[in-house]
């Protein structure tokens, strides 16, 4: 038999069971459908989280403090109030750090703002007007508050947008935060972010007022200190000369800091790495549809190959070859899984349309995936088919005509 005549016979038999093979290639199309919107999630997700990182410039340096350690357990990094205002303005002082631009000292809680009959819970910020410089953020309105004011403790408030279109609050409002009245002076310019850890849902306070009225605890410590570098060409520059000050000012070996700083780079290298992680597990877990879907096809076929027994004595009788048979039902079996691969793929591109109108999911879906998924579905098929038609082929057609 020619390779056309086997295709024609094989998708003969395929199509005198119509239902039979759309039931088997379900598990085929569900499996590729889940791969591909998996895939597609995490692409998005991790494209969402590399946009806002590098959405505060990539000249960014973030001073942590160091950690505590409470029976036997470590706290994370920053758990320890290591760094102090003495830290910020040697820093500030472009002898000890000619490549540093702006330094803003930050201390950060989460309280619940009251304008009105309105209330919205965010993380306010206690930090200097240089707030604006080292996270690359703009007022749309109003203004931010000035260095004066961080020395009177004046109790301001800056509303990134998303607080303040929640809060419905205007330019001259007054905020109550955990009860203590603050005036709104500036609306931040949007950043366009959403979900979790939403830039622009957050809340600008000086930091005197904050420590005097929100966080509390020594006035002279602060939680974490944000550095940018004049250009991104000299973050190196800048990351070394704020290490080696901190070195000297604290006293502590190379080996044992009591701080740590991280530039925006590895937080993009981290942030790749969990979002590439966790989409393999999330793919890889999706994948597993696919095995069921190639068992399907492996119990489909073996049926067949029973039901069949006579036809493929018949066929061995008049001439053909063991070789014949087994091209046959490889291309069936191949046949339904490719059928079923094209019908996920059609599912997700579907899915990836659909599911971001009507949820905060976003998809992003490429190339690669669909090719891998559809070339996958295919060679599942040959795997899973190989047994039914190798048994197909060794059938002797005088046992065959006996049986029937």
């Amino acid at each position: 038999m020619t390779l056309l005549q086997i295709f024609e016979t094989g998708l003969r038999s395929i199509f005198s069971h119509r239902l039979r093979a759309f039931l088997t290639t379900l598990g085929i199309l569900f499996g590729v459908a889940a791969v591909i919107t998996t895939v597609a999630i995490g692409r998005s997700s991790a494209d969402s989280v590399k946009q806002r990182i590098s959405s505060l410039g990539t000249n960014l340096l973030t001073v942590s403090g160091g950690s505590t350690t409470t029976g036997g357990v470590a706290g994370g990094a920053g758990s320890a109030n290591t760094l102090t205002m003495a830290d910020v303005a040697g820093l500030r002082d472009t002898r000890n750090a000619p490549d540093i631009l702006a330094v803003a000292p930050v201390d950060q809680t989460r309280a619940t703002l009251v304008d009105g009959s309105q209330n919205w819970s965010t993380q306010v910020s206690g930090s200097t007007p240089e707030w604006l410089t080292t996270n690359a953020r703009s007022v749309a309105s109003g203004s931010f508050f000035t260095t004066a004011e961080v020395n009177a403790h004046a109790q301001k408030v800056v509303l990134g947008s998303t607080t303040a279109t929640d809060l419905n609050a205007k330019i001259g409002d007054t905020v109550t935060i955990n009860s203590v009245p603050y005036t709104v002076t500036g609306i931040l310019t949007s950043s366009g972010g959403q979900g979790f850890n939403n830039p622009d849902d957050t809340a600008v306070v000086p930091i005197t007022a904050a420590q005097d009225t929100l966080v509390g605890g020594d006035p002279n410590a602060v939680q974490r200190i944000l550095l940018s570098a004049r250009s991104s060409d000299v973050v190196g520059s800048a990351y070394q000369e704020a290490n080696q000050l901190l070195l000297a000012t604290h006293h502590t070996g190379s080996t044992t800091p009591d701080f740590s700083i991280q530039s925006q780079n590895s937080f993009l290298t981290t942030a790749a790495s969990v979002s590439n992680t966790l989409t393999v597990l999330l793919a890889s877990i999706a994948a597993i549809s696919l095995l069921v879907g190639g068992i399907g096809i492996m119990n489909i076929m073996l049926v067949s190959v029973t039901e069949r027994r006579r036809e493929i004595g018949l066929r061995k009788a008049v001439g053909a070859t063991p070789s014949d048979v087994l091209r046959q039902f490889l291309v069936e079996a191949a046949s339904l899984s490719l059928v079923g691969g094209v019908l996920g793929v059609v599912v997700g591109v579907v899915a990836s349309f659909i599911v971001p109108k009507v949820s905060t999911i976003g998809m992003t879906i490429t190339a690669a995936p669909v090719v891998v998924a559809v070339i996958v579905s295919a060679t599942v098929g040959l795997l899973f088919g190989g047994y039914p038609a190798a048994r197909a082929a060794r059938l002797a057609p005088i046992e065959t005509l006996r049986s029937e």
